[in-house]
């Protein structure tokens, strides 16, 4: 049974569209069932946390516009906990933003912040590391950041480097942080797999809520004071007015550079639970199942022939055949075909703008 102090904060106003044609500006990628399993990833994020923390404890983050699809899609939350960004101002003003919001109904609240369209596939260890983090949280001003065991010199991700040499003595899977390393090239990258104690930052933050709004106190004083004075106006009619007049004072800094480099009680829990940020169509290709020759088919009605090393993703109602091609890229979505090999996909947000 979850804890009843445990909150859970989804952030969800990205607006990607590196999936393009199924997410677009106007329904990014989190809004999809881009797995095909009849679940957007928004409700994956959801659905993975049942047990940790209670629907009511739920608040989601999001771009003011995308705020209806949010309550379609997650009905069970409250819906004035689904808080509306008039702008984009990185993640920082976000979590600012919610915590206070958040410290207004339970000051003993103990949270998790989590983006909204990763994938994991294992969710009990999930739960496990998670619910461990929080207890850790709750007894102590810590910060923790769950580190992915990386399984290849990825470069698209940042990294966490960890003090293996001692762990925490309240848990025995949590250690310092020596530093955060931003996105490596491909040589660095490899020496990072070989060091050992360098981790994925998976962007997943566990902490109480005074340990947070203390943090923006000391490091973002002119971000905590636009939300801190805004205490009186939570939960009342004028909140949202306030937040669209106030909100864009805010500098667009993201929580890692804000907080997460300057506070000093900074923990990182490796974990390995079959984690994706899912930023690619790759990353989506390595994340779902293969037939016997390297394709993933996602879609009923999808016919493959000679074919290799392909992700053909295709959920309406049209046939899909699909012959002679190695390492490509087909999907379609509403009128909208995609076909573009894997290694040239980069290119993808281009040729969608054109």
């Amino acid at each position: 049974m979850a804890k009843k102090d445990n909150h859970l904060v989804i952030m969800a106003g990205g607006v990607g569209s590196r999936f393009w044609p199924m997410s677009t500006e106007e329904k990014p990628k989190q809004f999809i069932d881009v797995l095909g399993v009849g679940r957007s990833l928004l409700q994956l994020t959801m659905d993975r946390f049942r047990g940790v923390c209670n629907p009511e404890n739920v608040w989601v983050v999001t771009n003011k516009k995308y705020a209806a699809i949010v309550h379609e899609q997650l009905p069970e939350i409250p819906e004035n906990h689904i808080l509306q960004e008039p702008c984009r101002r990185n993640t920082a003003p976000c979590i600012a933003y919610v915590s206070w919001r958040i410290k207004t109904l339970n000051p003993k609240a103990n949270v998790v912040v989590t983006p909204s369209d990763h994938v994991v596939t294992n969710e009990v260890e999930f739960r496990r590391v998670v619910t461990q983090c929080l207890d850790f949280t709750s007894e102590s001003d810590a910060i923790v950041t769950l580190g992915m065991k990386p399984t290849r010199p990825e470069t698209g991700y940042g990294y966490i480097q960890a003090d293996l040499s001692h762990s925490s003595p309240r848990n025995k899977e949590i250690f310092r942080v020596d530093s955060f390393k931003e996105k490596p090239d491909q040589e660095t990258a490899v020496q990072y797999i070989r060091n050992k104690s360098y981790y994925w930052n998976a962007g997943i933050f566990i902490w109480s809520i005074n340990t947070i709004v203390n943090a923006f106190r000391v490091y973002q004083p002119a971000i905590n004071k636009v939300f801190e004075s805004m205490q009186p106006l939570y939960g009342t009619d004028k909140e949202q007015e306030e937040i669209d007049k106030r909100f864009p004072e805010c500098e667009s800094i993201s929580v890692d550079y804000a907080i997460m480099e300057n506070a000093e009680e900074i923990f990182v829990c490796p974990a390995d639970f079959g984690w994706s940020d899912l930023g690619t169509w790759g990353s989506l290709l390595t994340q779902t199942r293969h037939d016997l020759y390297g394709n993933s088919v996602i879609g009923d009605n999808i016919k493959v022939y000679d074919t290799h090393d392909c992700i053909i993703h295709a959920m309406g109602q049209k046939k899909v055949v699909v012959q002679g091609l190695d390492g490509y890229i087909v999907a379609e979505e509403d009128g909208r075909l995609l076909i573009c090999k894997l290694s040239e996909e980069q290119r993808i947000r281009l040729f969608s703008e054109e």
